[in-house]
């Protein structure tokens, strides 16, 4: 039984990894104002504790690294109350790149799907 669990949490560390980029912008697209990572990793959570899509330590990393891709950029504001906060936005560069990821993650969704419920001959 100890195999399924840490092959489930290797599975679901590698699906996680390959699908946060395409989750951020998405989240990023869809915002009315820059974000900081702290909220953007609000809207990640997953009510079920045991998939979590990816833990708050892991967005910044992704984050930055979008950011060195063009896909994001972002400005820090000083904070009142706390440390400054990074506050990060999708670029033109970044739309045009979800929209094409979109679509290859549909083609993806569909062919694994069908493969999953035996709609296609082996």
């Amino acid at each position: 039984m100890a195999y399924t669990a840490d092959a489930n949490k290797k599975f679901q560390k590698e699906l996680n990894s390959g699908t946060a980029a395409l989750v951020l912008l998405s989240i990023l697209a869809r915002a009315d104002e820059p974000m900081y990572g702290y909220r953007i990793a609000k809207f990640m959570e997953v009510d079920d504790e045991n998939v979590p899509m990816m833990k708050q330590g892991a967005l910044y990393p992704v984050l930055r690294s979008m950011e060195g891709s063009g896909l994001l950029e972002s400005h820090v504001d000083p904070s009142v109350s706390g440390p400054p906060r990074r506050y990060y936005k999708i670029t033109k560069s970044g739309l045009e790149t979800l929209k094409s990821w979109t679509k290859i993650w549909s083609q993806t969704k569909a062919f694994v799907d069908g493969i999953l419920k035996g709609k296609a001959d082996v």
